[in-house]
């Protein structure tokens, strides 16, 4: 039995449904869960890729102290990295939704395949080889 993962990135919006459908189309992901909001938007959605997951809801939600992301999508400080078989076929096709390529596709020094973008909001996504090893216990 694979153990689950215990700890979850999570995102806002300001758009959650259309990021949503990017998300699927760039990079694979599959909703495993969709609750409404208000307005018709997404109140929180949990988003799958292998055995890994995103949630993520509509901005705002000042009950998290969350603010919207930076319109042309500076001034965040972090990052999702996804590990993922072929980055080559994850490159093509994040390219094709419209990706903004922040690094190209590269070779790294350690072994890795990488590249990393924005999304149409701006959040930071690099995606690659590099399965990092977890510790026991």
């Amino acid at each position: 039995m694979t153990t689950p993962p215990s700890i979850f990135p999570y995102l806002r919006y300001r758009d959650a449904r259309a990021a949503i459908a990017w998300l699927q189309q760039a990079f694979g992901f599959r909703v495993a869960l969709e609750v409404p909001g208000a307005n018709g938007g997404i109140g929180h959605a949990e988003l799958q890729l292998g055995n890994g997951m995103v949630m993520l809801g509509d901005q705002p939600n000042e009950m998290l102290g969350m603010q919207p992301a930076a319109a042309g999508g500076g001034g965040n400080s972090q990052g999702i990295y996804i590990v993922v078989a072929n980055v080559d076929a994850v490159y093509a096709s994040a390219v094709a939704a419209g990706a903004r390529i922040v690094i190209a596709l590269h070779d790294t020094d350690y072994g890795s395949r990488d590249f990393s973008c924005r999304d149409p909001e701006g959040q930071l996504w690099s995606i690659g080889s590099y399965q990092p090893p977890m510790l026991e216990g």
